[in-house]
Parts: structure tokens; sequence; C-alpha cells
């Protein structure tokens, strides 16, 4: 880190306008309104080619946003996209009305998204054809600038001053017709996202941290899609208290159960049945449905028929034999909880107190969370297995092996290896 950064970084949370002396009252915050009232919702293709039409002719970056509807409906679909753009105004789109939006994806390829949070938002997009070629993530742009706060609201009020309606960010978007509040307040959430980019971009560069944050927004615009997740089931909450495969067996089953009610009926899995109900079920191994509806969460408000559809997934798995039992506590790849590092390999504990200690101290000297420094299962990996030579390049491509970017290695690479050669 070069003088003029660490100048930069000891300055770099800015409000806008400081503290008001202490007897004169703060001004209050205005709320933004929409510059051109509530756009209307584009719902069939003839709308959807004019706003395709219009943002293309458009200049500049294009604010994107995606309303989901996570705790009611199943899966990550999106209910509602908003967009801004200089020259086409803002626009709101149902997906429920005009699920393929490949076209407006091909006409804003090339430009410059701006999202925030955009990993939240990306997977749901790419879903409906609409994919960046490059983008500007304003809240992650927030942490590498070192701002506490990077919610929404928080970051606009912060940086520009602006107060952001709030308390329909949990709705059900899968509502038709959308109530015009919620409407308000999605067009809201696009209306200042150019200027908040602007100013986070000012920002960034001052602290001399804008090639960094470039780096990473190509690394999210370029990640392929997730892959699905291996056994999702035994990420059910309180799988820690189930111990016996047998039970393990009922929590597989219950939840494999649950799924596929949850995706029939398109409903959040969550309110089909809850983790607690199948953790319960699956510690008590029910003998029939009289003793299932005795436990918490299969109580009088669940009917027959449902109690029935339980208790026979529990019956499978009681049923299965032993050879088809899955197995207990199957540990991910990667080095074991760090809590065990100093009985399994006291050195391995030696380099991880020390790596952590150097990475803590760098992320608080460049005002920046440490995950965002680097992530601390790369830490705990080049900690657990280090190059078998210690040498600068070594510890760069161990780094670089496990998804650090370049900047992430300029300034980690020397801390760590001279934690892993003092440990040593």
């Amino acid at each position: 880190m070069t003088d003029a950064q660490e100048t930069a970084a000891d300055t770099s949370l800015r409000t806008t306008g400081g503290a008001p002396p202490d007897d004169v009252a703060p001004a209050p915050i205005p709320l933004l309104e929409p510059r051109e009232g509530i756009p209307p919702v584009v719902a069939t293709d003839d709308a959807l080619a004019r706003v395709v039409a219009d943002f293309a002719a458009g200049t500049g970056p294009v604010a994107v946003d995606a309303e989901r509807a996570s705790g009611y409906r199943y899966g990550q679909r999106a209910y509602l996209v908003q967009l801004r753009r200089e020259g086409a105004g803002s626009a709101l789109i149902d997906p429920v009305g005009c699920p393929d939006l490949s076209a407006l994806g091909q006409a804003l390829t090339g430009s410059e998204w701006i999202l925030h949070a955009a990993t939240q938002d990306l997977p749901c997009l790419r879903d409906i054809g609409m994919t960046p070629t490059s983008l500007f993530d304003t809240e992650l742009a927030g942490r590498l600038a070192g701002f506490p706060r990077v919610g929404l609201g928080a970051i606009v009020e912060n940086v520009l001053g602006y107060a952001l309606e709030k308390g329909h960010s949990a709705v059900d978007w899968s509502t038709r017709p959308l109530p015009d509040p919620w409407l308000r307040y999605a067009a809201l959430d696009v209306e200042l996202l150019v200027d908040l980019r602007d100013a986070l971009e000012e920002e960034l560069d001052r602290q001399g941290k804008l090639e960094w944050a470039l780096e990473e927004f190509a690394a999210i615009a370029s990640a392929p899609p997730a892959p699905p997740r291996k056994d999702p089931w035994r990420r059910t909450s309180g799988m820690h208290k189930v111990r016996r495969r047998r039970q393990i067996a009922v929590v597989r089953e219950l939840w494999t159960a649950r799924d596929q009610v949850a995706q029939r009926r398109d409903i959040s899995p969550g309110k089909v049945l809850g983790d607690a109900a199948i953790i319960e079920a699956a510690l008590a191994l029910p003998a029939n449905v009289q003793a299932l509806t005795a436990l918490p969460g299969f109580g009088h408000r669940m009917g027959r028929r449902q109690l029935e559809q339980w208790q026979a997934a529990v019956d499978r798995a009681k049923e299965l034999p032993e050879s088809e039992l899955p197995q207990p506590g199957q540990q991910p790849a990667g080095p074991p909880p760090p809590r065990s590092w100093a009985d399994k390999d006291p050195a391995a504990a030696a380099r991880l107190s020390a790596a952590r200690a150097a990475v803590s101290e760098l992320a608080e000297r460049l005002h920046m969370p440490q995950e965002n420094l680097i992530t601390p299962d790369t830490v705990r990996r080049i900690c657990w297995e280090p190059p078998k030579v210690l040498t600068p390049d070594a510890v760069e491509t161990v780094l670089a092996g496990h998804g650090a970017r370049n900047w992430q290695i300029e300034q980690v690479g020397p801390l760590l290896l001279r934690a892993l050669d003092t440990s040593a």
C-alpha cells in the first residue's frame, strides 16, 4: 500500500455534510421521489418492444434491479425487473407477463450494468435472458471504500444525502396486481444508482482502490453459474442435532418430500413444513400418524392427508436397508475446522494465527472488511497446506488457484509468505 493510499484510506468515510454543531439540530434528510413518477408496468410484448428500443437508444450505464418473492414462492425467480438509463428513463417490467427478456439483454450488450449486491440478482436475471458483459456493484464498491453500512438505503443516504422509502423489501412480489406503493419503492431502487455509482467511483479512485474494484466487478461478471448444491438436505437448520444414520435418512426423506410439494405448489418450502419439524421427526422416529401429530410442527392445523404424507416419508427412511442409509457428517472438501488444528497440526495452527493477525491488521489499515481483502477459506487452505517451498511465486500460485484476484495477491501475498515462514 502506498503512502498516498494510506492517507486516502484514513479519511475515506465521507458523509454528505459532516456532523452539525452540538447546538444545531441536523437538517432533515429529504425523502427521494421518482423524477418522472411511477412508470407503468410492462407486461405485454408490444410494451416490452418499446422499452427495448428506448433502452437501446439510451446512453451511459444502465441501473438494474430485480425483486424476488423469497419466503413466499419456490425458487428465486424474478417477479419484477427495474431499469433506468439516461435518455430512456425508468422501466418496470413484469417477468410473469414477459418471461423472456433476452431481447432487452442483447440490446444492453456492451453497456455497463449498475447493480446493488449483484450476486443476489444475477442468477434470476440470467434465468430470463439478461446477463451483463460488464458491471459496477455499488454494494461491493461501498465495502471496498470502507463504508460501515452498505445497504442501498444507508449508502444512498450517506453518499448522496437522500432517504429511500423503506418497508417493502420483504413483501410478496408475486402478488398481482402490484400495489402502487410497492411500485414506487421499486422505481426508487434504480432512481439514484447511476449517481451513486459515479460518487463511489470517485471515492475509490481517491483511495487508490478503483482498479481493485474494477477487477472484482470483472470477476463477478465473468463467473459461471453456481453448480447445484450436493445433498442440499444436509443444510436443514438443526442438522447438527441428528447423529444416527437412520435419523439422518428421515431428514433426507422429509426434506425431499417437502421440496416436491413446494415445487408443485410454487410455495416456499418453509411454508410447507418447517426445518424444526423435520428435525423433531428425525429425532423421535414416530411409529404412526398419531405419534407424529404430537410432535412440534405437526399440530392440529395440519390435515390428515398432509400428516400421512409426512409419516410415509418417515416410514420410507425406517425401512431402508443399512447399506442405503446416508453417511453422517460428510465433511466438505478442504481443511478441518480451525478449532481442531491445535491438536491435529500445531504448526498449521501457528501459521493460521500469524496469517489471521496479518490480514486483520492490513484490512484495518485499508478500511475494508477482511473477507473482501481475502476470503477466510483461502487463508485457511494455504495455512493448512502451504507450498512445499516457500517463495513469493509459490504463494502467489496457491492464492490464484483458490480464486484470489491479482490485487488481493499483491496485497496479502507478502504478508502470508512471512506468516508461513515465521511460523515454520
